[in-house]
This record gives C-alpha cells, sequence and structure tokens, in this order.
C-alpha cells in the first residue's frame, strides 16, 4: 500500500536534502518507487508554496504516513517564529499540527534533531523533540506519533543519505528501528566514528599528527571527535568511498548534540597534554598509565611514517 512522505524545511542550509537528492543505490526516484512512498511535498522537487496540500493534511482529509522535518525550529522572535515561515504562517505552527497527523517523523540532521547552530543564539533554535541532550525539544518528551513512537532522530551535518534511506525502507515496510537514548537509530549510531577509522593503530600507539597531511591520529593535537562521537561515517561511506579520517581531516563530532561545539574544532582541549574528553568510556587513571606505556611500545613503522595520506 502506498504511502504518503512531507518534507518539512526548518531553520537550516539545505545539506540534508542535497545528501537525500544525492544517493545512487537506489537514486531517489527509484527509491520512492521500491517503496511505493509518495512524496506529497519537497522544497526542493515541488512548486507552489503547498498552502492547500497543508490543510489537507493537518485537518486528515490526506493521510500522512512519514513527517519528515530537515532543519530546526525556529521559535524567534519572542517565541512567535516569525523568522521561518512558510504555507502562510510560522513553520513551527506547521511542525505541531503536521506532526500531530503523521504516523512517524523523523528529524532529518543535527539542526532538526536537537537544535544545531542556532539553538544558542537569538532565533531560539530547537530540535524537534530534543534541544541538545535535553529531553523535550519543540513537540515537548511526551509526544508521540500516530503509530505510538517518540521522533526518530537522524543527526548529521548533514545526515547521510543513505541512512535515511534505510529509515524510510524500515518505515514504509512497518518496522521502526530499535532507538539510542537520543532516539537515533541504533543500526547507524551504535558505534563511534572512530570504530573502523584506518588511523585506530596508530591511536592505540599514541602516534600522534600536529599537522594536516600526514597518517598519524588527530585525536590528541588535531581536535578529532571520532573517539567520542556516535555515527557512520567509517561505515558508510561519503560517495561510497571515502570520510574525513580518511582524507586526514578530523572528525568535527556533527552528529553529537552538542555541534557545533564553542571551541576551535582543529584543537584538542588540554592539560600537560592530556585531553579533557576522553574516548567514550575510557576511565582517566588507567588512560594515563595506558597511553604513557603504548606510546613507548610504539613499532618503528608506524613512528617512521613518512608516506602522506
Amino acid at each position: 500500500m502506498t504511502q504518503t512522505l512531507y518534507w518539512l524545511q526548518g531553520g537550516a542550509c539545505g545539506g540534508d536534502s542535497m545528501s537525500l537528492l544525492g544517493i545512487d543505490n537506489p537514486d531517489l526516484l527509484r527509491l520512492l518507487e521500491l517503496l511505493e512512498i509518495e512524496l506529497l511535498w519537497h522544497p526542493s522537487l515541488s512548486t507552489g508554496d503547498g498552502t492547500q496540500l497543508v490543510e489537507d493534511l493537518s485537518s486528515g482529509a490526506r493521510p500522512l504516513d512519514i513527517l519528515c522535518i530537515g532543519g530546526s525550529v525556529i521559535r524567534g522572535p519572542g517565541g512567535s517564529g516569525m523568522y521561518d515561515v512558510g504555507a502562510g504562517r510560522p513553520k513551527k505552527d506547521l511542525v505541531k499540527r503536521l506532526a500531530r497527523r503523521a504516523q512517524h517523523v523523523v528529524a532529518v540532521g543535527t539542526c532538526a534533531a536537537f537544535g544545531g547552530i542556532g539553538a544558542d543564539g537569538e532565533i531560539e533554535a530547537t530540535g524537534v523533540q530534543f534541544l541538545k541532550r535535553e529531553r523535550g525539544g519543540f513537540l515537548g518528551e511526551a509526544f508521540r506519533s500516530g503509530s505510538g513512537q517518540p521522533v526518530i532522530n537522524l543527526p548529521g551535518c548533514p545526515c547521510h543519505g543513505d541512512v535515511l534511506a534505510g529509515t524510510l525502507g524500515l518505515l514504509a515496510h512497518g518496522i521502526v528501528p530499535e532507538l539510542n537514548e537520543l532516539q537515533a537509530p541504533l543500526e547507524w549510531y551504535g558505534l563511534l566514528v572512530h570504530q573502523g577509522c584506518v588511523r585506530n593503530e596508530y591511536h592505540e600507539y599514541r602516534v600522534e599528527e600536529r599537522d594536516f597531511g600526514e597518517k598519524g591520529c588527530l585525536f590528541f593535537y588535531m581536535g578529532c571527535r571520532g573517539p567520542l562521537a556516535y555515527g557512520p561515517c567509517n561505515k558508510l561511506l561519503w560517495n561510497r568511498r571515502s570520510s574525513k579520517t580518511r582524507v586526514g581531516v578530523p572528525c568535527l563530532g556533527c552528529t553529537d548534540p552538542s555541534f557545533p561545539q564553542h571551541l576551535p574544532f582543529f584543537q584538542t582541549s588540554a592539560i600537560a597534554d592530556v585531553p579533557l574528553e576522553l574516548p567514550a568510556g575510557v576511565d582517566r587513571a588507567h588512560y594515563l598509565a595506558y597511553k604513557g606505556m603504548a606510546a613507548a611500545a610504539a613499532p618503528a613503522r608506524l613512528r617512521k611514517r613518512l608516506t602522506r595520506v
């Protein structure tokens, strides 16, 4: 049976839409055909302002199975939502009206999931059901969609197109993915970005880099968030071939509720060369002892890394 999907674009750059439009196996049109999903509206693919469609969906005259929200919910100025308007009214009001009717609500990207770039600013941005790590967000902690489920968060800046495609595939077949404590599917957000990184051996022996372009680990000095952030970047490669760490760029932790961080991106905050934030699940005392021994035991083949990435 055909299911309907409406994409509501909130306060964001549109990168999540571009990521979805870039999927290629299958491409977006073929994916929708295979899943028997009718795309009712998408800002990059639809014409007009969709005012009548919104009225039909919010009144129940037309069914709404999947509501995808890209971008944060803008509440400013002063709670009016007038900084972000669509279909003749503040988009925050559209979020509330459409979410009440949807069988599933999907927050696509970190801005939609946790508030993102505008969460600390005057635009009063928030995520759909979270504000950073705090449950509630715009719809409130108690919100449940028509299927009885909370908002499904797909963080990332942008969200990987294959993650969204996979989530739509599950929902189209009546399967709700198992979620973690941040309401993100464990299938893609149950592992650290660090897991699968091709630089892991350098990390284990603390063979570190202080500049771009070399083979070593980027965590200790270059601000890499890979050992701290959960996401699929080294599981689902971008364009099926690469990730930030594979080309020598530190992970920015864009799937984390705190993104974007207030500290410099390419610099690790540390005291006496010990990072203030340690890899997830690591005890500080054991870390200090282990890393000192590991660095001393680093094989010569790792320490003599002369070939650039």
